[in-house]
């Protein structure tokens, strides 16, 4: 049962129906999901798919996108279900924009994912006019963030995510728990319609600072949630002290979120490589 002094909304980061479910029986709630391209390439069926040899048409592979994505809505009917465009450096935000109107359809919860870049900002901005709820990813910086911040600026409360991906700045030697902090404390000079999801949680000791952080929302892989559950559910006080293991820190900075978002330096080696990560999982499961 979710603790009472938890103010953290818990997602299952994952692309499998099944950890869903068993996540479910094990904690007894989720309060979301996110999916990539990357995740749905480790679903069992498409793995076993890709076993015997019987890679999918481009058509195929978005059906089982929309399939699993439904399941998870079903099992999730009040959380927000976060479903991937597919974006690679040529990719337009025309594009992006066409692939969201598509998958926004698919279910009544979903949040759409598009890429901190220029042309995901871009997307983003025209998103938020049409209504759609998005999740901006592959964030590194808080530059970046505070262009997803201006690019976005009215939408509702709960309709803008931003997922910063501390994993893979840790794997740099950065502390990518310091970007989470800077982004939570840059967002309070705002009016709080972006939402600060951390992404990209390797370790319980990400999991468990992020709700020390009260992080609006932290995606966990299952393993992850299951260690979390193995040790009670545990909501960490004041008293919690995060290692962090001779990481460089990531140093606040002073940024004006009233700028355009256009203003902001939003470039970044590691959103480059993931986007180039991302495409490459998703070309991996289609015919040429």
């Amino acid at each position: 049962m979710r603790p009472k002094d938890l103010n953290t909304r818990i997602f299952l980061d994952g692309g499998d129906p099944d950890e869903t479910k068993e996540t479910l029986k094990l904690i007894g709630f989720v309060d979301g999901q996110t999916t990539n391209p990357s995740l749905i390439a480790k679903n069992p069926v498409a793995r076993q798919r890709m076993e015997r040899g019987e890679k999918f048409t481009r058509s195929e592979i978005l059906s089982f996108y929309r399939d699993v994505v439904r399941e998870l809505s079903t099992l999730i009917p009040k959380g927000s279900i976060s479903v991937e465009v597919y974006a690679d450096s040529s990719t337009t935000a025309d594009d992006m924009i066409k692939q969201a109107q598509e998958m926004f359809a698919w279910i009544p919860n979903a949040h759409i994912k598009l890429p901190t870049t220029h042309e995901g900002l871009k997307a983003a901005e025209q998103a938020v006019q049409k209504g759609f709820r998005v999740n901006m990813t592959l964030c590194f910086t808080q530059e970046q963030a505070a262009a997803v911040y201006a690019a976005t600026n009215g939408a509702k409360k709960g309709d803008v995510f931003v997922s910063p991906f501390i994993g893979r700045l840790d794997d740099k030697g950065e502390n990518g728990m310091d970007l989470i902090s800077n982004i939570i404390q840059m967002y309070k000079n705002g009016d709080g319609h972006v939402d600060v999801l951390t992404a990209s949680v390797r370790t319980i000791d990400h999991h468990l600072y992020a709700l020390k952080l009260v992080s609006d929302i932290v995606t966990s892989p299952f393993k992850i949630v299951k260690e979390w559950s193995a040790s009670g559910l545990p909501v960490p006080g004041n008293d919690y002290i995060y290692d962090q293991k001779n990481l460089r820190p990531i140093v606040f900075k002073d940024l004006d979120l009233k700028k355009k978002w256009q203003d902001f330096d939003i470039r970044h080696e590691l959103t480059d490589k993931g986007l180039a990560k991302f495409a490459s999982d998703w070309n991996s499961l289609i015919k040429e």
